[in-house]
């Protein structure tokens, strides 16, 4: 495995609890960073933290809350020092359905949680990182978001959401040290497999050339480097963990 060196980084990791922001904590953690896990789900992440006995905080965030996430940052730039790296992997999956059949509130929470949510922690974090000339920024967006999943267009419109995020502000600010990517994984064994049909997920890996789903440290690792300073040239890109399904 290799080694990136983050002494010395603070890195938010948003839902950090679990699934791939679990891994991406650990993996960074093992690299030397300071870790904040931030999630709602607090018995998750204190066991989290067991595994990480120093350079480890929770901090209890709702990436829709606006007020409460700069509150929150303001605290943990305090407290730490420094912002330098945010991985942005909350997320929901939300019920399978026809457009037609699909639920409007149902449609508002995965757009308010996926693609608001990312947006708000974003343009709360990226002062900071403006203000040290250093940042190292990663959306986790999905297959989904450049394909169109069938029977599940408000998660794949909001990772297409976060695609285009993404290279907007890569381009907003590659004038300065500050790199913002995005990754589109297909589908990993985690909790959120709880939120689909098993007819949803057997459509998912039949669609991988692979034949077998994502490793969330497969995906910590190109994660981790792309928030490492060897990660100084590419911004604003979109970076594949497909198992060969992605077409572009």
């Amino acid at each position: 495995m290799n080694k990136y060196d983050l002494s010395g980084k603070v890195a938010l990791v948003t839902g950090g609890a679990q699934g791939i922001g679990l891994a991406v904590a650990t993996r960074m953690y093992e690299s030397g960073a300071h870790v904040v896990i931030c999630d709602v789900d607090e018995a998750f992440a204190k066991k989290a933290l067991l595994a990480m006995p120093d350079r480890s905080t929770f901090q209890n965030i709702d990436i829709t809350k606006p007020k409460l996430i700069e509150t929150s940052l303001n605290s943990i730039n305090t407290l730490l020092g420094s912002i330098d790296i945010l991985v942005n992997s909350a997320g929901i999956a939300g019920p399978n359905a026809k457009v037609i059949d699909y639920p409007y509130e149902d449609w508002k929470q995965i757009l308010n949680v996926n693609l608001d949510g990312t947006f708000n922690m974003c343009k709360a974090v990226l002062p900071f990182m403006v203000s040290n000339n250093y940042g190292r920024v990663v959306n986790i967006a999905s297959i989904a978001g450049k394909e169109g999943n069938p029977n599940a267009a408000p998660y794949s419109a909001s990772k297409a959401g976060v695609i285009a995020l993404t290279k907007s502000l890569g381009k907003e600010h590659a004038d300065k040290n500050i790199a913002v990517n995005c990754v589109t994984p297909a589908a990993a064994k985690t909790r959120i497999f709880d939120q689909m049909s098993q007819e949803h997920i057997d459509f998912m890996l039949s669609k991988i050339p692979r034949g077998r789903f994502l490793d969330v440290f497969e995906a910590a690792s190109m994660i981790t480097w792309l928030c490492s300073e060897e990660n100084s040239f590419s911004t604003g890109a979109v970076f594949d963990l497909s198992g060969g399904r992605a077409t572009y």
